[in-house]
């Protein structure tokens, strides 16, 4: 198992790891989807160091993982503060200078928000399945994992890997997109 690490950025406590590679090269930055945290990266964070040769560095996002606890509900542009005010603030503490963001689902669309902002350590960005806009069937799907969030297991299986943060994990992104105003969020605009 990695070595997991916390950095305390402002008052809140984040859960990281970090594979050094090439000093000359962009650090790759893995943004988690949104019931996502480092652990659930697996080997993957290893596999990409060994292939390439470049720093890597996971987080969890707050209220997720080993990272503080998080304040619920999320703001409907959660995403967006997250590239825009957190990532600055993180990638300086981390000492990154060039990174590339390599994101999934929700963490994609915090790269396409960092990129929209146009974050000077920013080089490239790596997205799979990034979400522009709210889809019907992404609602359903998530309609049914609430439901089973409460009436089978998956709460005590998201539990492993969330610890305390279980709740605010699943109910921080669920509840989000599930919340009326989110229906109309879209970044549309700022692509």
């Amino acid at each position: 198992m990695p070595d997991y690490q916390q950095i305390l950025i402002g008052d809140t406590a984040i859960e990281y790891m970090r594979l050094d590679g090439a000093v000359d090269k962009p650090s790759i930055v893995l943004l988690h989807e949104g019931l996502g945290c480092v652990a659930l990266w697996r080997d993957f964070p290893q596999l990409l160091h060994d292939i390439c040769g470049y720093s890597v560095i996971a987080y969890s996002r707050a209220g997720y993982g080993g990272s503080s606890a998080a304040l619920l509900p999320r703001p409907i542009d959660h995403m967006r503060r997250e590239a825009q005010v957190f990532l600055p603030d993180f990638l300086a503490a981390m000492g990154v200078k060039q990174a590339i963001f390599l994101g999934h689902s929700d963490g994609a669309t915090v790269a396409l928000e960092a990129a929209a902002a146009r974050l000077p350590a920013l080089d490239a960005l790596i997205l799979i399945a990034p979400h522009v806009f709210v889809e019907d069937f992404a609602l359903v799907a998530i309609r049914t994992m609430n439901e089973r969030f409460s009436e089978d297991n998956l709460r005590e299986k998201l539990r492993r890997y969330h610890g305390s943060n279980v709740d605010i994990a699943f109910r921080g992104w669920c509840d989000t997109w599930l919340d009326p105003e989110f229906k109309h969020w879209s970044m549309e605009s700022e692509l």
